[in-house]
């Protein structure tokens, strides 16, 4: 019977997946990771030196795999967040999974926290922010005194299930 009922509060009360989608961002990249393919065009295949201190052939190829790792690793990154009664779990794919039991938590607001960057930002005023986009998240400070927030596109529904849990607590 107990089993039961932990399956039952292990029931997913909101879940969200996010991924880098901004338009301007992705422009930004396709541009950066276009200039060692340019370089390589006029270095290697024109024979013409790229710049006024051009780098080395090996060095323009190394260039070009570099900034397609990095639009690989922006197209298979996604922010996954799951909120159950028990647990907040977050997955930052490749990068962090983390779950933070309720009983651990001493508050959890959804707030408006204004720009802080993209990614994984260490050190700032809410502790470590964990946004793809947007600047409206999920504010936790837990018992221990560390503090994380989770950014989130959806507020009404993410604020509601925060009052639920709290009321049941």
């Amino acid at each position: 019977m107990k089993s039961f009922k932990k399956l039952i509060t292990m029931k997913t009360e909101f879940k969200e997946v996010q991924k880098f989608t901004q338009w301007w961002l992705w422009l930004l990249l396709i541009v950066l990771a276009l200039i060692p393919v340019y370089g390589i065009y006029k270095q290697i295949i024109q024979g013409e030196a790229f710049g006024g201190k051009p780098i080395s052939d090996s060095g323009l190829i190394t260039a070009v795999i570099v900034m397609f790792a990095i639009l690989v690793l922006f197209r298979f990154s996604k922010l996954k967040t799951q909120v159950n009664k028990i647990e907040i779990q977050i997955k930052f794919i490749p990068f962090i999974t983390k779950k933070i039991e309720w009983k651990e938590v001493k508050s959890a607001q959804v707030i408006s926290y204004g720009f802080v960057g993209y990614g994984i930002r260490l050190f700032t005023k809410y502790g470590t922010v964990y946004n793809t986009k947007g600047n409206i998240g999920l504010a936790l400070e837990l018992k221990n005194g560390k503090k994380l927030l989770v950014g989130t596109q959806k507020k009404e529904d993410l604020t509601k299930v925060i009052e639920e849990i709290y009321r049941d607590r």
